[in-house]
């Protein structure tokens, strides 16, 4: 059997194979953040289609960080039995599922919140509008509102929590030197910068438990002149497991027009795997289980980054959107890649819409051009 379709296990989360659907923003709930029945429809689908783990799209901890319109939130006890359903929806197909939890700070969208923070003023052209410096006690709000999303996570019956670490969400700007200029306990060198995650960390343990699941995204570089290098990122690696998080899944890059997270045009094997050289670097200083999402496309690409143990899951998102079912199709070798086209033509333009892909597959079909 290949490794792809091999158990693993992630802290006490036992997974049938390797393959996690990484999250996605699905734009698939109400004004109030309370998920629509598509996102249970859509989450049935995946579970079906045969990925190992779903992880949702990040849901917002607090109003302060709703970073767009019709995201899903997990502020407020009132939301907990439709995201119960949710959780329901997916066990029901036998499928896992982990909850991302997040909070936009500067990329909070000037549609869904007032006015933006960030750890230090920021302005153009990081954003598009202007952000204050976050106050000390705004940050102990934060922590706690992402504790308690935590523990309404596990209330509702889902089998883990992811904390967003990347792409220049809350967190990410924290760690990154270019964002993050404060004077005070929480900025100066890597080890005062990640103070914000460590104690978000042990808010989460103390909500939870030692025994629940506890993942982390982590973006490792911030990709731009003065940010977050990969050097001081595999510090921040190295001190995850006395965190108390049971898994990493490895990206990179920031959010927004300046500097993108997702690379477009991937047409051939060499061009997949973008992030793997972090995960090499993060596997000499970490023994935890480790997502790698970046343009995995092949299974011959898949199925040779973790015969050599640089990853033991492989994380997708677009292709997922493109073909739910793609795990069960490369399982029975029905196929030996994702279709997916890497054109980024899965992002609604109007509200109402949510994620779908509209590339021309079927017309490309028709003309011999796959």
């Amino acid at each position: 059997m290949s490794i792809l379709f091999s158990p693993y296990k992630i802290g006490s989360l036992e997974l049938p194979n390797r393959l996690v659907r990484s999250a996605t923003a699905e734009r698939m709930a109400d004004t109030d953040g309370r998920p629509l029945p598509p996102l249970k429809d859509l989450y049935a689908e995946l579970a079906r289609g045969g990925v190992g783990l779903i992880i949702t799209g990040h849901m917002y901890v607090h109003p302060s960080g709703k970073v767009h319109e019709e995201m899903t939130g997990i502020y407020n006890d009132d939301l907990l039995p439709d995201l119960a359903q949710l959780a329901n929806t997916v066990h029901h197909e036998n499928g896992r599922i982990v909850v991302q939890i997040n909070h936009g700070g500067m990329h909070s969208s000037d549609e869904t919140v007032d006015e933006t923070f960030a750890p230090s003023p920021v302005g153009e052209p990081y954003v598009s509008r202007p952000a204050r410096e976050v106050t000390p006690q705004e940050i102990e709000n934060i922590i706690q509102a992402y504790a308690d999303a935590a523990r309404r996570v596990q209330e509702t019956g889902f089998d883990g929590v992811q904390i967003h670490a990347a792409h220049g969400y809350l967190i990410g700007q924290f760690l990154s030197p270019l964002i993050n200029r404060r004077n005070d306990e929480w900025g100066g060198e890597i080890t005062k910068r990640m103070r914000f995650l460590k104690e978000i960390s042990r808010a989460i343990r103390e909500q939870v438990g030692y025994d629940y699941p506890v993942l982390i995204k982590l973006g490792m570089m911030d990709g731009i002149e003065g940010g977050l290098l990969p050097d001081e990122s595999l510090q921040v690696v190295a001190a995850l497991e006395d965190m108390g998080i049971d898994g990493l899944e490895i990206s990179g890059g920031l959010n927004g027009d300046r500097v993108k997270n997702i690379k477009k045009g991937i047409r051939s094997e060499d061009d997949e795997a973008y992030f793997l050289p972090l995960a090499q670097e993060a596997r000499k200083v970490t023994q935890l289980p480790i997502l790698l999402v970046g343009g995995m496309r092949s299974r011959s690409v898949m199925d040779r980054i973790l015969a050599d143990g640089h990853a033991d899951f492989v994380s997708m998102c677009r292709p997922l959107i493109s073909e739910p079912d793609l795990p069960n199709r490369l399982r029975l070798s029905l196929q030996d890649k994702s279709r997916c086209m890497s054109s980024n033509n899965c992002w609604p333009e109007n509200l109402g819409e949510g994620i779908a892909c509209k590339c021309p597959h079927e017309k490309l079909v028709d003309k011999g051009k796959t």
